[in-house]
């Protein structure tokens, strides 16, 4: 394709609670006319694009790149946390598109790694980066989401596209145990993102309540963040430690099936709001805690990601792969 002819572009990471939009002009021009829109608020995902469009006057675009909390195995995209259902190449039809790329959320934030700044991640605990090695990403938000970057011989990377957050998740102590047992009678299978969501969230608050005997409160994530970082409630405190526990859990076994010793990055749209408390949390030595491969996870460093918005910037990227 004619580089010259691929622009605008216009690109989007859709997740299941919010979709944000973005307008590239022109070849190194930056991103502009970001909008962030909630899903439900939308019929799917063409009526949300031409809504984007036309509220920001713009034109058609040439080419479009959709970072979206869903696996991408067909040309029907179905969501798994919510009902926005639409064919690949009929929306490009519809569009009027030259090129339409839609990606997982995650294996588009992934490749915006390389580019974040060092004021735009935040790192925890010890380690330094091994160039030219693997990094890890997963992150909380209204699912989990789980890729990463593998290196090209003479530079580059290549995206992982998986769905890691649906792996088993495992307990490490007698009371993880029990709140694993209380997950498994409700839903069978319990895997990460049982935990490591926001509905996960909720969900290990049920356990606690339930293990200490107390009717839970119709608590949502949000609040039960905010009661613990008020140190308002004590179920909600040990929901959201169990919480960067099991996330610590998930991230170590992740960085050594994949040897990203060049970091692990955590995004989503939950842990970066919970700021130092997070580094004082449990996470850490959890992800170092793996018997005789502790030492060679304190090596490897973990990083929160802060930068706005990063997944665009991926999905930016993803318009210039091959294929």
């Amino acid at each position: 394709m004619d580089r010259a002819a691929a622009y605008p572009r216009l690109v989007a990471d859709v997740g299941g609670t919010h979709a944000r939009f973005a307008w590239l002009a022109e070849p190194q021009a930056g991103l502009s006319c970001m909008t962030t829109y909630r899903v439900a608020e939308h019929a799917g995902l063409r009526e949300a694009i031409e809504h984007y469009l036309q509220s920001q006057g713009l034109p058609r675009p040439a080419c479009a790149a959709v970072g979206i909390a869903n696996p991408v195995t067909a040309d029907r995209v179905h969501m798994t946390n919510h009902d926005w259902s639409f064919s690949i190449s009929e929306l490009q039809r519809l569009l009027g598109l030259e090129r339409l790329v839609v990606l997982n959320d995650f294996t588009a934030l992934a490749l915006a790694l390389p580019l974040l700044g060092a004021d735009e991640r935040r790192q925890v605990g010890g380690g330094t980066a091994v160039a030219a090695a693997p990094i890890a990403l997963l992150g909380p938000g209204t699912g989990l989401g789980v890729s990463g970057l593998v290196p090209v011989p003479g530079g580059g990377w290549v995206p992982l596209t998986g769905e890691g957050g649906h792996v088993t998740l495992s307990a490490a102590d007698e009371r993880e145990d029990a709140v694993l047992a209380l997950l498994r009678r409700r839903f069978g299978h319990v895997s990460a993102e049982r935990a490591l969501s926001g509905p996960g969230l909720a969900n290990l608050y049920q356990a606690v309540c339930e293990l200490a005997g107390k009717q839970a409160s119709p608590l949502d994530a949000p609040a039960i963040t905010q009661a613990a970082l008020r140190h308002a409630d004590p179920h909600c405190i040990a929901a959201l430690e169990l919480f960067c526990a099991f996330l610590g859990t998930v991230a170590g076994n992740l960085a050594l099936t994949l040897g990203a010793r060049a970091g692990v990055y955590i995004g989503g749209g939950i842990v970066p709001r919970l700021g130092e408390w997070f580094d004082g949390s449990s996470f850490r030595e959890r992800f170092e805690a793996k018997g005789r491969f502790r030492e060679y996870l304190e090596g490897i460093p973990t990083w929160v990601i802060l930068a706005e918005s990063p997944g665009l910037r991926g999905a930016a990227q993803a318009l210039d792969l091959p294929g």
